[in-house]
């Protein structure tokens, strides 16, 4: 089986001296793995960096191995984010969430316009709102909605609407930038709870019934920011 598609560079492990087993996310043949010859070479190593949009050429002889990957860099993506820290975790976090979420050559064409246009959402200016929403995007694309809107309750103090669920009587405030999309979060800890919502419901709904743990990257990247 022989072919050409584009995708982005999802994970990279270690296969030998000068070889790593890599996972790419292409456009038309969804998530694929293959083996990198050659990979610590200068030319490929700075090509795979996690994140980076490349273009690839498929080579396996028996569809019951694994194949080989040919590459070449398609567009530069990661390094633009290489001074920022917070941006950079969160580019990890995101390959490794879709890594970990998608199914081996399962064609999906909108979860890969997803990834392409996670990247203009870390260009924006309200980009952690932006990505929360884009999270929220993608459990949706893998078969796992999150309606907030026909869930929450709301109450009105002092002139302000607050969101809340309630369940087993514990009320749970929903930051009103996740109803109100036109809104902008408040501060800081506004965004955090947006993130501790959509954290909670990863877990809760998609990790746990499926036996995967949480991911170390995710857990990183919303420490840095705290």
């Amino acid at each position: 089986m022989n072919w050409s598609d584009k995708g982005f560079l999802l994970s990279k492990n270690k296969y030998n001296e000068n070889s790593v087993i890599a996972e790419i996310y292409t456009k038309y043949h969804g998530k694929v793995s293959g083996i990198i010859f050659g990979a610590t070479s200068k030319k490929n190593k700075n090509y795979l960096q996690i994140g980076n949009k490349l273009h690839v050429n498929y080579f396996s002889k028996n569809n019951s191995k694994i194949g080989n990957f040919k590459i070449e860099i398609d567009k530069i993506l990661t390094p633009l984010f290489f001074d920022n820290q917070k941006k950079l975790s969160c580019v990890i976090s995101s390959m490794n969430m879709v890594k970990l979420l998608t199914v081996e050559l399962q064609e999906n064409l909108n979860i890969y316009k997803s990834i392409d246009n996670f990247f203009n959402i870390l260009n924006s200016d309200l980009w952690i709102k932006n990505y929360i929403f884009w999270e929220l995007n993608f459990f949706k694309l893998i078969g796992y909605d999150l309606p907030l809107k026909d869930m929450i309750s709301v109450d009105n103090e002092n002139g302000e609407k607050i969101y809340y669920v309630k369940s087993k009587n514990i009320k749970k405030i929903i930051p009103n930038f996740l109803i109100e999309s036109n809104l902008d979060p408040k501060n800081n800890i506004d965004l955090l709870n947006g993130l501790k919502l959509v954290s909670d419901y990863l877990e809760k709904s998609i990790l746990r019934p499926n036996n995967i743990g949480y991911p170390k990257s995710r857990l990183a990247f919303i420490e840095l920011l705290k």
